[in-house]
Order: C-alpha cells, then sequence, then structure tokens
C-alpha cells in the first residue's frame, strides 16, 4: 500500500492546470503546422498559420492559448494500492484548480448554479472530475480544460443498430457539418460507441485526451477513424468555417459493449486549442 498525501494532488493539479492553458500538446501543434502545406484554401492557410503563432506566442510568454480557458475536466485512474492521506481528494483536486487559475491569471468561467442566480464562482471550481480505479500505486491525473464554444457543439443519438457503420458516419458527419464556425476549427473529434447514453458521452469526452495521430488498438475502429476524418475533411467546413480541407486534425474513437437493443452514439468536439496536461504521481 502506498501513501500519497493529497496536498501532492493539489500542487500537480494547480501547475497542470497551467500547462494546459500555456502549451498545446505538441504533437497538435506539429499536425496543424504540417496542414499549412495541405490546405487548399489560401484563407485557411493563413487562419492555420495565425493559430501557431499564436500557440507558440502563448507558449513562449507563459499565456493562455485562449481567453476561454474553459471548465476543467480531470480525468483520475487511481491505482488500488494508492492510500489518500490528509484530506479529502475531491476537495484536493478543487483546491488546485482554483489555485492554478487564480495564481495562472486563468479565466474564471463556473457557474454555481446553472439556470436561475447563475454567479461566477471566482475560481472555476468545482472541476468535473472522472475517476477510474487501476492495478498499481500510481495515480495518473488528466487535466483538459473545455471551453463551452465547442462543448455546445457535442451530440448524442440512440441509434437503431441496424443503422450500423454508415449510420455511425452519417451522425459524426452531420454533426460536424452542422457545428460550422462555432466551435472553432480544425476540431478534433471525439466518438464515443456503445454503452448506455452517459456512457458514450463519457466515452466521447475521453478520446478526446488521446494523442493527436494516436489510434484506436482495434484495427476495425482504427480504420473508422481515418474514414471519418476523410469524409469530415470533404465536408468544407475548413479552419475557422470559412472554407477549406481542413475541418478536422484528428477523429478519436472509443468504444464499449451495448445493448442488443441499442446504438448509443457521441460526439464531443475540441477546438483547434485542444488543451491537455497529464502527470503521474
Amino acid at each position: 500500500m502506498r501513501e500519497i498525501k493529497v496536498h501532492e494532488i493539489t500542487a500537480a493539479v494547480s501547475k497542470l492546470c497551467k500547462d494546459s492553458c500555456y502549451y498545446l500538446p505538441e504533437e497538435l501543434l506539429e499536425k496543424l503546422k504540417a496542414s499549412i502545406a495541405t490546405e487548399e484554401s489560401p484563407l485557411g492557410q493563413e487562419i492555420l498559420t495565425t493559430i501557431v503563432e499564436n500557440a507558440e506566442l502563448a507558449k513562449a510568454k507563459d499565456v493562455p492559448i485562449c481567453q476561454d480557458t474553459g471548465l476543467t475536466v480531470v480525468f483520475m485512474e487511481i491505482g488500488q494500492e494508492v492510500h489518500f492521506v490528509g484530506g479529502d481528494l475531491y476537495e484536493a483536486v478543487n483546491a488546485g484548480i482554483a489555485d492554478g487559475y487564480v495564481g495562472g491569471y486563468l479565466r474564471k468561467s463556473s457557474v454555481d448554479d446553472p439556470l436561475f442566480v447563475r454567479k461566477n464562482t471566482g475560481d472555476n471550481t468545482p472541476a468535473i472530475i472522472h475517476t477510474t480505479i487501476v492495478p498499481g500505486e500510481q495515480v495518473k491525473i488528466t487535466v483538459s480544460p473545455k471551453g463551452c464554444g465547442s462543448e455546445n457543439m457535442g451530440a448524442l443519438k440512440m441509434l437503431k443498430p441496424a443503422d450500423g457503420v454508415e449510420g455511425v458516419i452519417k451522425f459524426v458527419v452531420d454533426t460536424v457539418r452542422s457545428a460550422g464556425p462555432n466551435p472553432c476549427p480544425p476540431v478534433t473529434v471525439g466518438v464515443g460507441i456503445g454503452g448506455n447514453m452517459e456512457k458514450a458521452a463519457l466515452l466521447a469526452k475521453y478520446s478526446l485526451t488521446r494523442k493527436v495521430g494516436e489510434h484506436n488498438p482495434n484495427p476495425q475502429y482504427a480504420e473508422l477513424e481515418k474514414e471519418l476524418l476523410k469524409r469530415v475533411n470533404m465536408t468544407g467546413v475548413g479552419p475557422s468555417g470559412l472554407g477549406g480541407s481542413t475541418t478536422a486534425v484528428a477523429v478519436n474513437i472509443e468504444y464499449a459493449p451495448t445493448h442488443i437493443g441499442g446504438l448509443p452514439i457521441a460526439v464531443n468536439l475540441n477546438c483547434h486549442a485542444a488543451r491537455r496536461a497529464e502527470m503521474v504521481l
């Protein structure tokens, strides 16, 4: 049994909040750079060049990539041999977020009541926290701030099993096409297939923590990712929704077993600033 003091979690989350908002993942930045050469639209090339320059300036100056530093989504893979001491785990995570957002001068976007009062919490807490128990004695923390422009463009549908692969492709492509410029393309498309309603949505969100260019280990789903990326980029939405051949940089699929009568599917879009940072304790 390994003991981890919760103040270590607070410090880790605080650092990850700043890192994720200041620095784009390297593989995403390289993909955006490569897309400049392959983009068919001159305006699209100009937009992609500006996106890359913005990301590099944010990294050089330690400032947020985007003014919308989002709701903070935290995925934690907790080894079953870990014992947390010194306080409440969720309180420690939220303390880290408050420290990271206040100390890092990140915009605070969380409101305490979604419908009536909608008062800003002042420190971007509480986080959206997802935990899973895994073998071992380590804790992997992934912080992925998510702005609302892209989050608002997500969609979920309970397909029929008979809709099959073509039904999945149609729903994903239609969702991206309908989103247009709103999620600030080029997007990363997260797709969750299977489970039930809430599981499909969680799978779609979790898929966005995967590196750009890293495919699902199942070869059939890997091929579907490639086909979906091709079809999405044929929509012509393009960078910033102003036309072009670079509507998405990746499509990531996660799947789960489901009921014989169901085929749930969810789509979650990340904007071009697909922020992510992780640490293992």
